[in-house]
């Protein structure tokens, strides 16, 4: 069986750039899976690959393909005229 790897707030508040009590709120928010262990909490590690965006679903990189070929549709001729600035 394997150990499923941690990170604690500081670590990942460092990762991503933001304080510690920013990411300790999206924990009580819920918006961070993490688990208590005695005062302390952990984040798992294969969370940090979620939000860089490493580990999408097949569906979760169709819906994205879906979107930016919409946007390209709707405002190709703008983000071009952005692009020559």
């Amino acid at each position: 069986m394997k150990q499923q790897e941690y990170i604690t707030i500081a670590q990942l508040a460092k990762v991503l750039g933001i304080t510690r009590i920013a990411v300790y709120k999206r924990v009580k928010k819920g918006q961070v899976p993490a688990q208590k262990i005695g005062k302390m909490y952990v984040i798992p590690k294969n969370y940090i690959d979620e939000i860089l965006g490493k580990n999408l679903s097949d569906s979760e990189k169709k819906e994205i393909d879906a979107a930016v070929r919409k946007t390209v549709t709707d405002y190709g001729e703008v983000l071009k005229l952005l692009g020559r600035e």
